[in-house]
């Protein structure tokens, strides 16, 4: 088994639990840490006992110790960051969403197909294995004609941006907002399940600075609507479904499944318990390590994440929702 030594773009929290997780896949071996400020870069990559530190994209790009690189840095600079790691042949697993607009995403994918690189959008949630058990029931619910996504979740950082301090995670400059952070675990399995829908309807709620906090969308497609429902500035425990014509499937949680229960037409409700890791990051971190040895197609994901940024773009354009990377 090959060592795919690998580097980190971002010191932030998600950073700490990817490499929580990383530790647990023995073919995966963090070796370095960028940051703008070569002090923080050397003082994180110490913490985990990691001898390399970057405050250049160029220097880490040509590094030949580094195989791969993960990157969770502020949605506007994913892009930017990827072409420049994957042309000079590196691995790229990007948080979600991985690019500002579908425009970045077809970058970053033509610079992965040219290069051989893998190129994975981090959505945790489809790596795991609630998602396997999820698309194994479908066949159970028969023609499938609707289907509601929910994930409202009140911003640990809400309360600062109430106070005035505009934390990252709301300023709309870094491709951030409610959509991007929280509706795409919406929209990405709706893309994977699915595919592209013929139209989106969309809106949003914007806070006082032009950030969307909230919004919904429905997605029409020939034969079915999928409703999606989305939220930074308040919280909903509702349940997601699939409703088909022979039943309907609950989804305890869209971004972690872990819960399913079938309810057949005038059935009996059949509850579904998967087992999953406590940090479902590790799926991902697995799969990336998997498609790199075996030098394997990132098909289907290349497509999901092709599709999802397509109705990102859509929403954003139906809610008015603009960033500076669309005018790039």
């Amino acid at each position: 088994m090959a060592v795919i030594r690998f580097a980190v773009i971002g010191t932030s929290t998600i950073t700490r639990k990817f490499l929580a997780v990383a530790a647990e896949v023995p073919s995966l071996q963090f070796v370095g840490a960028y940051s703008r400020s070569m002090e923080r870069a050397r003082a994180f990559g110490a913490e985990y006992g990691a001898p390399l530190a970057f405050d250049s994209l160029d220097v880490l790009a040509g590094d030949e110790r580094v195989d791969a690189v993960y990157i969770a840095s502020p949605n506007a600079c994913h892009s930017a960051q990827a072409v420049r790691l994957l042309r000079a042949g590196k691995h790229v697993l990007c948080e979600k969403p991985a690019a500002s607009n579908r425009r970045e995403w077809d970058a970053m994918e033509a610079v992965a197909r040219e290069s051989g690189a893998v190129l994975l959008e981090a959505m945790r949630s489809v790596f795991a294995p609630g998602f396997a058990r999820l698309r194994e029931l479908l066949p159970r619910l028969g023609v499938i004609r609707q289907a509601s996504f929910v994930f409202c979740q009140y911003s640990s950082r809400y309360d600062n941006f109430k106070r005035g301090i505009v934390e990252n995670a709301f300023r709309p400059e870094l491709s951030n907002g409610a959509l991007m952070d929280i509706g795409v675990y919406c929209v990405y399995p709706m893309a994977a399940l699915f595919g592209l829908p013929a139209q989106v309807t969309a809106d949003a709620v914007f806070l006082e600075n032009g950030v969307d906090g909230a919004g919904c969308a429905l997605a029409s497609y020939t034969d079915k609507q999928v409703l999606l429902r989305y939220s930074k500035i308040n919280d909903d425990a509702g349940e997601s479904v699939i409703c088909g014509e022979d039943g309907c499937l609950r989804i305890d949680r869209i971004q972690d499944i872990r819960r399913l229960t079938f309810c057949p037409r005038g059935g009996t409700p059949e509850v579904i318990d998967v087992p999953t890791a406590e940090n479902n990051m590790v799926y991902e971190a697995q799969r990336f390590a998997g498609l790199i040895e075996a030098a394997a197609p990132c098909e289907p994901y290349m497509t999901w994440s092709r599709s999802s940024m397509t109705v990102l773009d859509r929403i954003r354009r139906q809610a008015g929702i603009v960033f500076p990377a669309d005018n790039a």
